[in-house]
């Protein structure tokens, strides 16, 4: 493994240098590092370690600037790993375990607005936490708890993961969620596991794969469950990005059965929970994807009902998706100036994460292909906002 280094670190190191009169010999020497070395770190050719960063931090008197661009690396496969091994062994003293679960709903319900990498150190130190939890004695009842709110949060942490771009730590993480869920006899978390699985496959135009995923997902979830409908929804997105309309209105159609006399749930938002307000903006990208004239309608109707002041709204995230449905929609029927109009407003918002940045390139390359020159300004914005992935 290695370290995790920001790509401004050899700009911001060789500004320090300057800035204090240093030349690379004399920093070498302070350093008792080599001037090769450090050149190919100011050159980014090379990778520093976290003690080298601190090291020249230290020497440049540079205040932590240059150590807060080096983090250790996270060996993901080693964290999922030891959380499976302590269910194996678990001797938990009794706690209170509502407010575990309590945390796993919060968090659940945080995702829909809250930027990844901001997530990801509370889902983490949640995990660790029920980690510490198996270690110790418990009841059979009360582990099944623990190992049932461990299950959420894997699934949950390799979500995010599959946000920020990052598939080997996301690919950990549903593994050990899917273990979880197997020892806790969870169906749902299992589907779960297997509908986001095939989100990730879809992201990376793995469109089949997507589609067996999300019919395996759909078998696996208890019927009419969140995780079934979900599934079902997932279905529908990879026949549409294989170009298959006619499946595409008939998986959406069962959908819509399938929420039909479904109630708000209480938290509306949360991850885990199918709010049937959903199934709009589901359609919207499905059609959008599948090249429907309908997708339009549809995906205005969603922006209209998610940003009806124009601010991003409640779920701004979600209303970041509508504009690019809306993009593509336009685009689609030959308005490429409206288009660009559209996703470039999501893509300002920064609320598009790196797992859908995709969605925004398709915008652009429609644009493209149709020649307006609305497409030189959509690419700036695009360059300009570009998320990047982290571990």
């Amino acid at each position: 493994m290695t370290s995790h280094v920001d790509p401004r670190f050899g700009a911001i190191l060789r500004q320090l240098r300057e800035e204090t009169g240093l030349s690379l010999r004399a920093l070498a020497q302070l350093t008792h590092r080599g001037k090769s070395h450090l050149h190919e770190l100011e050159i980014g050719s090379k990778a520093p370690t976290v003690d080298t960063a601190q090291h020249l931090d230290q020497v440049l008197n540079a205040g932590g600037a240059l150590a807060r661009l080096v983090t250790a690396p996270i060996d993901h496969e080693a964290e999922a790993d030891d959380l499976l091994q302590r269910i194996a062994a678990s001797d938990v003293s009794n706690h209170t375990l509502t407010r575990i679960e309590q945390g796993v709903d919060d968090l659940a319900s945080l995702y829909p607005t809250t930027a990844p990498a901001d997530l990801l150190p509370m889902v983490r130190q949640h995990l660790a936490y029920v980690g510490r939890l198996l270690a110790g004695r418990v009841t059979l009842a009360q582990q099944r708890r623990l190992v049932v709110a461990g299950g959420w949060l894997a699934v949950l942490r390799a979500t995010v993961h599959i946000d920020l771009q990052q598939p080997g730590a996301a690919s950990a993480h549903l593994t050990a969620a899917s273990g979880l869920a197997d020892h806790a006899d969870h169906p749902e978390i299992l589907g779960w596991c297997l509908e986001t699985r095939a989100w990730e496959v879809l992201t990376i135009g793995d469109y089949r794969g997507a589609l067996r995923l999300a019919q395996q997902a759909q078998e696996v979830a208890p019927v009419g469950s969140s995780a079934h409908i979900q599934a079902t929804a997932q279905e529908a997105r990879a026949w549409a990005r294989m170009g298959d309309v006619r499946k595409t209105r008939q998986t959406l159609d069962r959908v819509e059965r399938l929420t039909a006399n479904l109630p708000t749930p209480e938290r509306a938002e949360h991850h885990y929970r199918y709010d049937p307000s959903k199934a709009q903006a589901y359609m919207a990208t499905t059609l959008a994807w599948a090249g429907d004239p309908g997708a339009e309608r549809v995906a205005r109707q969603v922006l209209a009902h998610l940003d009806p002041r124009g601010d991003g709204g409640e779920r701004p995230r979600r209303s970041a998706s509508a504009r690019l449905d809306l993009g593509l929609a336009l685009a689609s029927s030959g308005r490429p100036d409206e288009a660009s109009v559209f996703a470039a407003e999501a893509v300002a918002s920064g609320r598009v994460v790196p797992s859908n940045w995709w969605r925004a390139r398709e915008v652009l390359r429609r644009v493209e292909q149709s020649g307006a020159p609305e497409a030189t300004d959509l690419r700036d914005v695009l360059e300009q906002f570009k998320p990047t992935a982290g571990r």
